[in-house]
């Protein structure tokens, strides 16, 4: 019997490369990338599309979602706005892009309801993301049932979310017994060249590679 086919919102990132190397597993892949005016476009998508060559992807698809930038909200598609070094105990960061997760999975759904997919894999982490209101888990529940509200009677197409409650270390522990190509991912929220270290991103990516004792390729 031929597996399911299952869209991995992948955006070049380690957490999702994390949950396409968990989905392979499972699923044949359909791998989808948005580009939404984020400081690091360019390089996310250049990690996606090495990421689809190294998983094999049955599909891929790379599309853009520009309005996100022209809206605003966000440190990371408003360059006016400084990334932070940190994330504030109990604040929504500025790193925060309004609504971004809801815009991701309803390409997700029209792509995967085209395709016959019937999963949505996404790498959200609920700990890595500090008061992202579009990273709880209560919040890919209420995304499950609008899916089942929204698409075709026939349509059956659920969303997982295999690192939700993980420790950022334990997703480069996951990543690493999976063989994840974390050589082909990128965190950094500043810069595209090399990673800044400085920024949040960065600076909770290094302390996961160094609490579940990996060594990063992205280290220098």
């Amino acid at each position: 019997m031929q597996e399911p086919l299952a869209v991995i919102l992948a955006s070049g990132g380690m957490d999702s490369c994390v949950a396409a190397a968990w989905a392979a597993e499972r699923y044949r892949l359909a791998m989808l990338h948005v580009n939404y005016g984020q400081r690091t476009e360019a390089k996310e998508l250049a990690c996606f599309r090495r990421q689809v060559e190294h998983f094999g992807a049955e599909r891929s698809l790379a599309v853009d979602a520009p309005h996100l930038a022209q809206i605003g909200g966000s440190s990371l598609t408003d360059t006016r706005v400084d990334v932070p070094q940190d994330d504030a105990p109990g604040e929504v960061p500025s790193t925060y892009v309004p609504f971004r997760n809801a815009n991701l999975l309803a390409i997700a759904v029209s792509w995967a309801e085209t395709i016959g997919a019937g999963r949505i894999v996404i790498g959200a982490v609920e700990q890595d993301a500090p008061n992202y209101p579009d990273c709880r888990p209560a919040f890919y529940d209420a995304a499950n049932r609008l899916i089942d509200l929204g698409t075709r009677p026939d349509t059956v197409i659920g969303v997982e979310t295999p690192l939700i409650d993980l420790k950022k270390a334990d997703v480069v522990r996951m990543g690493a017994d999976l063989g994840a190509p974390f050589h082909l991912t990128w965190s950094c929220y500043r810069a595209e060249a090399a990673p800044c270290r400085r920024c949040a991103s960065c600076r909770r990516r290094a302390e996961a590679f160094a609490e579940a004792s990996v060594a990063d390729p992205l280290a220098g």
